[in-house]
């Protein structure tokens, strides 16, 4: 496969190195299925607060983010609306694509304008029909998702609220801050409510206690950006 992004020869540079057809899901895949891969791609540019895909929506791709951030979220079966996660540039989204028909069990809104490159179903199972090692990158994607799933659960395992709290935003740090002495910046709008659903707390308690891990050193915030220390390593 050519080495030059199409995507950064269509919007310029600034966007995530790694191209959908180079991504570790098809490690092991041969250059010859890179190159008919690459012919299959979807690329989508998105306004901040566009939704990539909706809860409910029939799940048909799967995209990898060149640029760009990006919120999942759902509505509860009691009407409330859930934040999961926040996915960065580099990050894949639509995985359920990979293993079952269905929905999306999320919606994927833009935080920022946010460019998408990516695949859907139908051209996905013929090429791993016709490429067999590319079914055992995706196992390996999935066992990657798994881990990732795991962290959050560690986070919401911690005895207090502080350290739940602290240990999200840590966690949130590595995924999409920018390493900065001592710790890590996010410049993302993540609202005291989307954090009182992480860690199972209430709106109120999550302010509260923002303010102490202010007042321990483990945070601070500047407009809309939020410094979190690195106080394991201190």
């Amino acid at each position: 496969m050519d080495d030059a992004c199409v995507c950064t020869k269509l919007h310029g540079p600034g966007l995530h190195p790694h191209c959908f057809g180079q991504f570790w899901l098809f490690d092991g895949t041969s250059p010859e299925a890179l190159n008919e891969i690459a012919s299959q791609f979807l690329r989508r540019q998105l306004a901040a607060g566009e939704d990539l895909f909706r809860q409910g929506e029939p799940a048909e791709s799967m995209y990898l983010i060149k640029q760009g951030l990006v919120k999942l979220w759902r509505i509860s079966p009691e009407g409330r609306v859930v934040t999961l996660a926040i996915r960065k540039a580099g990050d894949f989204l639509g995985e359920a694509v990979l293993i079952e028909t269905g929905e999306y069990p999320v919606t994927a809104t833009c935080l920022e304008p946010t460019l998408t490159c990516g695949m859907d179903r139908k051209h996905f199972e013929a090429l791993v029909t016709k490429y067999p090692p590319m079914a055992l990158a995706v196992i390996r994607n999935l066992s990657r998702q798994i881990q990732h799933l795991s962290s959050n659960l560690d986070a919401l395992a911690e005895p207090t609220l502080d350290d739940r709290l602290y240990k999200l935003l840590a966690n949130v740090a590595h995924e999409v801050g920018i390493r900065a002495p001592g710790g890590w910046t996010i410049a993302y709008p993540l609202t005291h409510e989307e954090m009182a659903f992480l860690v199972g707390a209430h709106r109120v308690s999550v302010t509260r206690t923002l303010g102490k891990l202010r007042s321990a050193g483990k945070i601070r915030s500047s407009g809309k950006h939020l410094f979190v220390s690195d106080v394991a390593n201190e």
